[in-house]
């Protein structure tokens, strides 16, 4: 689908993603809760994540799912992402094999070498998401994972609401955003040569009302989602 532009409600001014979350990295890790992303992950049930010992984190930033990953037996992980800041932060963490400036769609990561490939709140930065599984598929081995949470195109359509921080002078700063529905996963995905294994979609509950209480209106609709998808053996 691609153009987010026909439901964005709120006309903050947009930056590109690299300058985007080098401005962010100051508040990133306090602004991302894990009810977004994290404890989609906690669901999938098809990845045995202490048996990953090759893992390729495409879209590291901070080293958030690196450090989920790490926490649950995963090892070997490398991590790229577009933006100096966010690797800087990835690598205090002490917890990649390696760490590369480099696009997701491109990561120059070996081929074929990884049991698990992982991407979070990624894909609505990328016009179009066949590169990006490529990609993915490109890196797995014959029998691995591919892991992809992203926010609910629901959510972004219906919120009207672009990726977007606040700067350091109180401006909230929108970062480039594509829509994507699901059904667009899966045809990339296909395209590719992925096959579904999984697929979990995270509602508005308590956790997030008691965070935000204007959401109460909200309550019972998707905000993000998890794929599980499979390369064949």
């Amino acid at each position: 689908m691609g153009d987010f532009s026909a439901f964005d409600t709120r006309g903050y001014r947009t930056v590109d993603v690299r300058s985007g979350y080098g401005q962010w990295i100051a508040t990133y890790e306090d602004t991302v809760r894990d009810e977004m992303d994290l404890a989609l992950l906690e669901r999938l049930t098809t990845v045995d994540w202490a048996a990953a010992a090759d893992v390729a984190d495409l879209g590291c930033g901070t080293g958030r799912t690196g450090a989920w990953l790490d926490a649950r037996g995963a090892r070997g992980i490398d991590g790229v992402d577009l933006t100096p800041e966010m690797l800087e932060r990835a690598h205090a963490r002490g917890i990649f094999r390696s760490l590369a400036e480099a696009d997701v769609r491109a990561s120059g990561l070996t081929a074929g070498a990884y049991d698990l490939v992982s991407t979070s709140l990624v894909d609505e930065h990328l016009p179009a998401l066949e590169p990006l599984y490529a990609e993915a598929f490109r890196l797995a081995r014959p029998g691995g994972a591919y892991v992809l949470v992203g926010i609910h195109p629901f959510f972004l359509i219906a919120s009207g609401m672009p990726t977007h921080f606040d700067a350091a002078d109180g401006e909230a700063v929108a970062i480039e955003t594509h829509l994507h529905l699901l059904g667009d996963h899966v045809a990339a995905a296909h395209a590719a040569g992925w096959v579904l294994a999984e697929l979990h979609e995270a509602v508005i509950g308590d956790e997030w009302i008691a965070a935000k209480p204007r959401w109460a209106a909200q309550r019972g609709q998707p905000i993000s989602f998890a794929f599980a998808w499979r390369r064949p053996a």
